[in-house]
């Protein structure tokens, strides 16, 4: 056997395969295989064609190991795909309770516009995600009522404004 005929794969070629099978591993839930790949230097940003990041894919599959290890990784859970979705959108059409949990943890949006009118809530209150649905008004309650301090010093400061401001209007 002649090994000079041989053709090996360039290094593109190989990048590309490794790309693949990141995704794949994502999809997979194959989160050690795919640690170590970040670990590597793979960007915890990668996105495929349609541009599904690594964390909508374990996501949208129902893997919360990889998922929560992707948000450790600083995945961003609020990135869209090329049809304007996020990862919570995904979870919310599937009804991923555990997973919808980690993304919220991590900031996202339930109310982030998808397109069309719709958001990750609209979705789980569309496709009968009865207990998704209830985590996100949860959520939203939580963070509303985090929220309300700081507009309260924030309307105590405009008052104090809106005073000293009349005070230099009225006649002496």
């Amino acid at each position: 056997m002649n090994f000079h005929n041989l053709a090996l794969p360039s290094d593109e070629e190989r990048y590309e395969e490794l790309l693949k099978l990141s995704l794949d591993y994502a999809r997979q839930g194959e989160t050690k295989a795919l640690c170590m790949m970040l670990e590597h230097g793979l960007p915890v940003t990668l996105s495929n064609a349609q541009g599904n990041s690594l964390l909508m894919l374990a996501a949208y599959h129902d893997h919360p190991e990889t998922v929560q290890m992707l948000l450790e990784r600083g995945a961003e859970p609020d990135k869209t795909n090329d049809r304007g979705q996020t990862s919570l959108a995904g979870v919310a059409f599937k009804g991923y309770l555990h997973v919808a949990k980690l993304l919220l943890s991590a900031g996202a949006d339930p109310l982030i516009p998808q397109g069309m009118g719709m958001t990750p809530l609209s979705f789980a209150m569309l496709f009968g995600r009865t207990e998704v649905q209830q985590l996100m008004e949860q959520h939203l309650a939580l963070s509303e009522t985090k929220k309300m301090p700081f507009l309260l010093h924030c309307m105590r400061k405009l008052q104090k404004l809106f005073q000293k401001k009349n005070r230099k209007l009225k006649p002496h």
